[in-house]
């Protein structure tokens, strides 16, 4: 570990957050913002759902290592929200297990340390036309990406952690189909912006002490 420690923020999820730093991605843009006041940590596993995230949570977040976590952001969802294949392997996860893993999650990160802070990111929406042209895939539907969405919004607001519902975000946005999606699930630099501009606005608004809003955060030998 290089020096002096700064506080350190965790991406954790599936390839959402494994492409975050690419094509002008999320993760890029909170880095940027960052620059000399937190380190960005990508821990992003194209393909998974949050089964297999529970499965690790161990190996991603030691419990006794000896510097934990200011901010954990988890995105899990869009390959949970895919629907049952008949015809082999999916990514599929019941909406029931899908909120008792994410449940799982938080309780994970929330022992971690009393100074760890969480934000669940939800399922974006896509975009069915072009996913189908890409991929010839027809199992992504944003009817269950909003029923997931949903589901893990109601689950923090149960447990207390800070959310963004990205169904919601995205859909706010104009011609959000044709600008949002490189291949109808992975996103541009439009929609990356909007993920950003959403975890930006709830770090802003958290009543977290300390704050871990850009604004807030010392500069680093400044």
């Amino acid at each position: 570990m290089v020096g002096p420690t700064r506080p350190q923020f965790v991406l954790f999820g599936s390839s959402i957050v494994e492409q975050s730093f690419g094509n002008q991605g999320w993760g890029a843009i909170l880095a940027d913002v960052y620059a000399r006041k937190a380190d960005i940590f990508v821990r992003g596993y194209g393909g998974w759902n949050s089964r297999q995230a529970v499965q690790v949570l161990d190996q991603v977040f030691p419990k006794d290592d000896a510097v934990q976590p200011s901010l954990v952001i988890v995105y899990f969802g869009g390959n949970d929200s895919v629907r049952p294949s008949s015809d082999g392997p999916s990514s599929h996860v019941p909406l029931s297990e899908y909120v008792e893993n994410m449940r799982k999650i938080y309780i994970h990160l929330k022992n971690l340390s009393t100074e760890t802070r969480i934000i669940f990111l939800t399922a974006p929406p896509v975009n069915e036309a072009q996913l189908l042209k890409f991929s010839g895939n027809d199992k992504r539907k944003n009817e269950l990406c909003q029923k997931y969405a949903d589901a893990c919004v109601e689950l923090c607001q149960a447990v207390g952690i800070k959310s963004v519902n990205l169904c919601n975000a995205f859909k706010q946005h104009k011609n959000w189909m044709e600008t949002c999606f490189t291949d109808g699930v992975h996103l541009t630099p439009v929609g990356s912006k909007i993920v950003a501009k959403e975890i930006l606005k709830v770090l802003k608004e958290a009543d977290w002490k300390p704050s871990l809003y850009w604004e807030a955060l010392p500069l680093e030998f400044a």
